[in-house]
């Protein structure tokens, strides 16, 4: 089903050419000002240059032509050369009754020729708690590939986690200090290592900080981290096999994470995991010539003429051999592309990492470790700040846990729940979780990725204004009005939508029409933040709607049929915005 803009503009170019003028002229876009019409075009302004003539006479040209299609209700010709455009009440009511019969996509046609794109976000290291820093990766992250699917492209997502650095070497480190008798630190034990991890997450979380604060103060320590960090990364099997014990502890609770906050990844995929492709990826780079020493150093040149900027060389390994991020980074590249040949990999990643993956990307395409048509696109988000306008933290200073502040913002979404004494404690216990989610994901999506934005509490649980539990709260008025339709013993079957009878009604509908152009939009964009926008207007529209109409004491039973079935579209349109946004409506707040 093709975009309301596109089949105006069609109407519109197909006068332009009929009485003369160019094509390129007929574009038609949203009305600037929808007090005085819905779309306009402003080609005859244009077009005035080229044919010699007033634009005004480019206009009433135009205008006259339309004045008979059926699709237009007005079509009118305003100084000095604009043209105003109205839809036809019956036209438009038969084109929402086309994207509701279509209850799966509402009318978005889904891409032509899809894609597979993967994903690189959460960016998590093992054997941390995940905590607020973590939270705009993956919610951006999960929305995008959500959108992308939508549109009919194969989305892959991956965690990338941390897990080969020297963190690893300072939790053996610290265990070996703590439980010198395991199997694991005797170098000549030939036998099967234990199914069973030698610690809980609890015991892993803590002996993280306790290690890294002691190599701070301690250089034989922090010595013996390093030995252990490069007998890992050398095979050491007692080690590797502590390294697995790490990473089943650490995922397991990193996904119980991930699901409260309804986010999920296709691999599990770490640094580890790139480390077999490092070898044969730096002998090819020098081979080429494209890697040579600097410094003691191997480095990759990935300057070009056009940089305004500096952009220093991509280091490739470091004087003593030791691998990078960057190393780690481009190896993953060289296993993506082998096992999944994506047309793009996009990485959601904090916006102050640019230098780094333009020179990673730099390095990539120089090198040839991807194809001339795979785009690599650094998606950088901002800082999620405090009331004060610094990064989040804790009351005591610190950088909050995840799940504590998940756990703060469902009790707050509870209480205003219970306050309402309209639900028993468990029910009133679930549904805040749902709305909770909606706060804290709408709070964050309906930002433009790329700038920081104050995370507010009490703005986003609120359930009015642009917020997550206002579009929860539309929704589910739609699902009161329905039940109690069904309740009197109706149903929708034989109807349809009807023409807008009043101008609440009609900008309901026009909102509704923008649902395909706004997905589509966010999906070339990058953007979901174009989703809250949309469905922030339709909900807008709807509560307006709403309050003008006696829609359950309306009279007439084909009228009250027809805005059920509008209703009834607009819930549809409205949950499959929400899902893409990765949240829930409840049946009932």
């Amino acid at each position: 089903m093709k975009k309301i803009l596109d089949l105006i503009t069609a109407e519109v170019t197909k006068a332009f050419t009929s009485c003369g003028y160019h094509e390129k002229y007929g574009k038609v876009t949203l009305s600037n000002r929808p007090d005085l019409c819905e779309y306009q075009c402003n080609g005859a302004m244009a077009a005035a240059k080229e044919y010699k003539k007033a634009p005004f006479l480019i206009a009433d040209e135009i205008a006259k032509k339309l004045s008979d299609n059926e699709m237009f209700l007005a079509a009118e010709s305003v100084k000095p050369g604009f043209l105003n455009l109205k839809l036809d009440p019956v036209y438009l009511a038969g084109y929402l009754q086309e994207m509701k019969q279509d209850q799966e996509r509402f009318g978005c046609e889904k891409a032509e020729n899809p894609r597979l794109i993967m994903l690189d976000y959460g960016g998590p290291n093992v054997a941390k708690p995940l905590h607020v820093g973590h939270l705009r990766s993956a919610i951006i992250g999960e929305s995008i590939k959500r959108i992308g699917r939508f549109m009919g492209h194969t989305m892959i997502g991956d965690v990338h986690l941390g897990d080969w650095g020297l963190q690893m070497g300072l939790i053996i480190t610290e265990l070996k200090e703590r439980k010198p008798q395991l199997v694991y630190f005797d170098e000549g034990y030939e036998g099967e290592y234990p199914a069973e991890a030698p610690f809980t997450i609890s015991e892993l979380e803590e002996i993280y900080p306790t290690a890294s604060a002691k190599s701070k103060d301690d250089a034989v320590y922090k010595e013996a981290a390093m030995q252990a960090t490069y007998e890992l990364q050398h095979g050491r099997k007692g080690y590797q096999a502590l390294l697995s014990h790490i990473l089943n502890v650490s995922v397991t609770d990193l996904k119980r994470n991930y699901e409260n906050l309804n986010v999920s990844f296709d691999l599990w995929k770490g640094e580890s995991d790139a480390q077999p492709y490092i070898p044969d990826m730096v002998q090819k780079m020098k081979d080429d010539g494209y890697a040579y020493i600097s410094e003691g150093a191997l480095v990759v040149d990935v300057k070009e003429e056009t940089d305004t900027k500096e952009i220093p060389p991509c280091m490739i390994l470091k004087s003593d051999g030791a691998s990078l991020y960057n190393t780690t980074d481009l190896a993953t590249i060289v296993n993506r592309m082998e096992e999944y040949h994506p047309d793009e990999i996009i990485y959601i990643v904090d916006k102050r990492q640019e230098l780094y993956f333009t020179q990673v990307f730099r390095c990539a395409q120089k090198t040839h470790l991807v194809e001339e048509s795979t785009k690599l696109r650094f998606l950088g988000f901002g800082t999620m700040n405090g009331k004060d306008g610094k990064p989040f933290k804790t009351r005591e200073g610190g950088i909050m846990r995840l799940e504590h502040l998940l756990s703060e913002i469902n009790e707050e979404m509870y209480q205003k729940i219970a306050d309402n004494h309209t639900m028993d404690e468990n029910e009133a216990r679930e549904t805040a979780k749902i709305v909770a989610l909606s706060a804290v994901k709408y709070g964050d999506l309906s930002n433009q990725a790329s700038k920081d934005y104050i995370f507010d509490i009490d703005r986003f649980t609120s359930f009015e204004g642009n917020t997550g539990p206002y579009i929860l709260y539309t929704i589910v008025r739609i699902k009161s009005i329905l039940a109690k339709y069904q309740a009197l013993g109706k149903d929708t079957k034989e109807a349809k939508i009807l023409p807008a009878q009043t101008a609440s009604e009609k900008a309901l509908m026009l909102e509704l029409t923008g649902f395909s152009a706004a997905m589509e939009a966010a999906f070339l964009e990058a953007a979901p933040h174009r989703v809250c926008a949309y469905i922030y207007g339709l909900a807008n529209a709807l509560n307006h709607f709403y309050h003008e109409t006696k829609i359950l004491a309306e009279e007439d039973e084909t009228a009250q049929a027809g805005y059920i079935c509008l209703l009834e579209l607009t819930k549809g349109v409205l949950e499959a915005c929400i899902d893409v946004l990765g949240f829930s409506a409840p049946e009932r707040m």
